[in-house]
């Protein structure tokens, strides 16, 4: 990971929204006495949010503040973890492309070309209109959807180049486009139909009393009365 530095330019100051500030205390609230400093990443998080999408360096100083610790910190924090965001975002997306094994064989470049095309050359800088925005991430964890992105909070996978196109265009004009998988695949099945364990059978509870009768020694509750516990084959 390369060195992650504050923004060169910076808002005079932060304090959170009256909403976010009564959200703080009870989230600190959770923490035991002289544990509170533990709060500071969902802190950060919000802080984060109410920026549009980046950390300002008021805002740490701000969280650090509240938390009774050391600026030093919330620095440490928010440049350790690549889920805060240093320097301003795009205003209406900022696009995290995954760029681990999976999604890079699975067509990964083709995204990033989607968005060097569409938002800036190099990652972190913002569009001409500064809307949009775009990095190369590590795995976030929808694999078996590969290829994807992340945009906010949301996920957008089994993507193309031209379905990245149409999500980039939705944001653009104000819509909210469909999340989760574009090819219509349910969480992480397979594409199409389901090819095994299809039998409605295994999950109806048709089969249970043939299998108890089969196996009475691993009925629920331990070895059927009268009977001897299994024994795992030899050799």
């Amino acid at each position: 990971m390369g060195v992650r530095r504050l923004h060169p330019d910076q808002p005079h100051g932060f304090s959170f929204t009256p909403e976010n500030l009564a959200w703080a205390k009870e989230t600190i609230a959770k923490y035991p006495a002289g544990k509170e400093a533990s709060a500071i990443i969902p802190l950060l998080w919000r802080a984060q949010e109410q920026l549009g999408g980046w950390l300002s360096e008021p805002a740490l100083r701000h969280v650090a503040d509240m938390l009774g610790v050391a600026y030093i910190r919330a620095y440490e924090v928010a440049t350790f973890y690549t889920m805060f965001q240093l320097s301003p975002v795009g205003t209406k997306a900022h696009v995290q492309v995954c760029g681990t094994t999976p999604c890079m064989l699975r067509g990964a470049e083709g995204l990033i070309e989607v968005c060097k095309r569409r938002i800036a050359e190099h990652p972190h800088e913002l569009s001409e209109d500064g809307q949009f925005s775009w990095e190369e991430v590590e795995c976030l964890g929808a694999c078996a959807n590969a290829p994807m992105v992340q945009i906010w909070k949301d996920t957008y996978e089994d993507l193309t180049p031209e379905a990245l196109e149409k999500i980039l265009g939705a944001f653009a004009r104000g819509a909210t486009p469909k999340v989760g998988s574009q090819i219509g695949r349910k969480n992480s099945s397979p594409e199409g139909a389901q090819t095994t364990l299809s039998d409605p059978t295994l999950y109806d509870g048709s089969k249970r009393g043939a299998w108890r009768a089969r196996f009475p020694e691993l009925q629920e509750g331990g070895a059927a009365a009268g009977t001897k516990p299994v024994e795992e084959p030899k050799g």
